[in-house]
């Protein structure tokens, strides 16, 4: 039986999703590494070696992320705002209403994408410039308070009062929570504070291009809980979770190739 593969290869991490008419038979988180080509085929073969499938049994390839191109084996490139939306929408096709807003988070990028009723991109707001307000961030504060970055969410919710952050920047942030350390700030006060610098910074850019419900968080960090939480607070609205957010975006590319593999069928029926 035909099934297509999404391959979304981002600056630390690569994703791949096998679907089979749009259910998911397989998918893996791995790091990106020095050859992403090699990590995706690696990834590939144990995704089809864990469902019984063959190489052959895929017809289809989409690959995205900021690494699409060095993908060969790839039969077509996409770009992630397209495939964040299709595979939100998929993922959150369950919600009482159409999904307006998605604030995406990844290891060094983040995106905020307003849609119009009919799932159609009306504006985005997208930070690659740097690693602030991103996984990175998040990674920089866990190695320096010597935790697990599972652990952040819920630790952060235990926290008083959050500590004010200054810098959302991934340099500058060490030095200051090195010294919030030394001044014997409390770990869960320091995560939280973190957590708010970040909401701060997508809630700015979110307002830039319009928030409406609903909303919805995806992308790795969409797992941390006191990340998500952060964001209520900041957007004063309610943030739904992507199912599975750190592979929507490589749900949209499985996708996305299985509708274009579909589009090719018809056409050679009619011909």
């Amino acid at each position: 039986m035909a099934c297509f593969l999404g391959v979304d290869i981002g600056s630390t991490t690569t994703k791949l999703v096998l679907i089979d008419d749009e259910e998911i038979l397989g998918s893996k988180v791995v790091p990106t590494g020095v050859n992403c080509e090699d990590t995706a085929n690696d990834v590939l073969a144990t995704i089809l070696s864990n469902c019984n499938r063959e190489k052959d049994d895929v017809v289809r390839v989409m690959a995205t992320g900021y690494g699409r191109r060095l993908i060969s084996f790839a039969d077509d490139v996409i770009s992630e705002i397209t495939a964040n939306v299709k595979g939100v929408l998929h993922s959150c096709r369950h919600l009482d209403g159409a999904v307006r807003t998605i604030i995406n988070i990844g290891g060094q990028d983040s995106k905020v994408i307003s849609l119009d009723a009919h799932g159609v991109t009306r504006n985005f707001a997208m930070n690659d410039k740097c690693a602030a307000g991103t996984g990175r961030f998040l990674e920089t504060v866990t190695r320096i308070l010597e935790i697990n970055v599972t652990d952040m969410g819920p630790l952060s919710l235990t926290a008083s009062v959050p500590v004010k952050m200054n810098s959302t920047c991934a340099v500058f942030a060490e030095s200051e929570i090195i010294s919030l350390i030394a001044r014997k700030k409390d770990p869960a006060e320091i995560i939280a504070g973190a957590h708010f610098s970040i909401a701060r910074r997508m809630a700015r850019m979110a307002r830039r291009i319009g928030i409406e419900d609903n909303l919805v968080f995806d992308g790795g960090p969409a797992l941390n809980t006191g990340l998500a939480t952060a964001l209520e607070d900041e957007l004063a609205a309610e943030v739904h979770i992507a199912a599975k957010p750190q592979i929507t975006v490589g749900l949209g590319a499985a996708i996305l190739a299985k509708e274009s593999w579909e589009k090719e069928q018809i056409k050679k029926e009619t011909n």
